[in-house]
């Protein structure tokens, strides 16, 4: 494998996790952390103890405040940052960044407002020529630095640019497969979090086994639905960046996006879910914007206006199952 400069925008848990695997596979990697207190401690520590406590940062991994220094000499560059600091930041790294360099996607998100998914935005900040790879898959951050063994997709229109992140991410832990679908992986990875919301409430409500796969069966069906209006495929997201990510994020414990469906079914309002974690939890703001794009498409998204109803409208949980499951009876395809 060849070794190459890198750098990775966001200290948060995902772009810690990045960094580390990138370091680990003999990379020499600059980690963007915007607050200069927060670049200092990482260095002075040696590790993320705000987001990604008890895991080292090793040598090879420095981390800076400045977006100068953290994008000198990359040809590769990885956005681990939040949806609602995608375009603030991208506009802000277009003067230091290489004409001729590969941007990673690593965020699930869609902005709020225009409705872009987030490699459409570094399209439209950056010059023409750069490669824009997407990074999607079921990967909850602290699994993939403890070694579990963990497998995502690099998806581009550009073959050779999906398949050399491929090669400069994949190891013995870390297993990365290509896609050209960008649409499909990306709607797949953004709106995952919404259903991942809704499994939260229904477990926050305490239904079981049966409500839990019902809801991913047809919150599935809804993400197909949007990913094929817009021009995505079917069976990209019957695969990582689709099914796959949409399980971990709906069951497993890790989930931010589960948890904070569960304190809404316990009564916690959003703005107290949002203060109980330093994290961003992606699927609140990406429900609105994933219930607008539904509405552009003329797609009919059930899972998700319930969601929103519960989010923004202040309806109770319990209603919003309800509404759902007493929906006029249709056949399944």
């Amino acid at each position: 494998m060849t070794k190459s400069e890198i750098a990775v925008l966001g200290a948060g848990s995902w772009g810690t996790a990045l960094a580390i695997l990138l370091a680990q596979n003999g990379h020499t990697v600059k980690l963007w952390a915007r607050r200069a207190g927060h670049a200092a401690e990482m260095n002075r520590s040696r590790t993320n103890a705000r987001y990604l406590p008890n895991h080292k940062l090793p040598p090879a991994l420095t981390v800076t405040s400045d977006m100068g220094e953290a994008l000198r000499g990359g040809r590769v560059v990885v956005c681990a940052i939040p949806s609602r600091y995608c375009r603030e930041t991208f506009q802000q790294m277009l003067p230091h960044g290489r004409p001729d360099a590969c941007y990673v996607s690593a965020t699930k998100g869609i902005e709020v407002g225009t409705l872009k998914r987030i490699s459409e935005i570094l399209r439209e900040t950056l010059p023409e020529q750069v490669k824009i790879v997407v990074l999607s898959g079921p990967s909850f951050a602290v699994e993939s630095v403890q070694g579990h063994p963990t497998a995502v997709v690099a998806s581009s229109e550009d073959s050779s640019a999906a398949e050399h992140v491929q090669n400069i991410f994949s190891s013995a832990r870390f297993r990365v497969y290509t896609n050209n679908d960008v649409v499909g992986t990306e709607v797949g990875g953004a709106v995952k979090n919404v259903i991942a919301i809704a499994a939260g409430l229904v477990t926050g409500l305490g239904f079981g086994s049966n409500t839990i796969a019902g809801l991913i069966t047809r919150g599935l069906a809804e993400v197909c639905r949007l990913a094929g209006a817009m021009g995505g495929r079917r069976e990209t997201l019957g695969g990582l960046a689709g099914l796959g990510d949409l399980v971990l994020t709906c069951t497993g414990p890790l989930s931010r996006n589960r948890e904070a469906g569960i304190k809404l079914a316990q009564g916690f309002t959003i703005e107290q879910v949002q203060q109980a974690t330093p994290m961003s939890i992606e699927g609140i703001p990406t429900t609105r914007a994933t219930l607008e794009l539904g509405r552009k498409y003329g797609v009919e998204m059930p899972i998700t206006e319930q969601v929103y109803r519960v989010l923004y409208d202040g309806k109770a949980p319990q209603a919003a199952i309800s509404d759902l499951m007493e929906r006029r009876l249709k056949e399944e395809f």
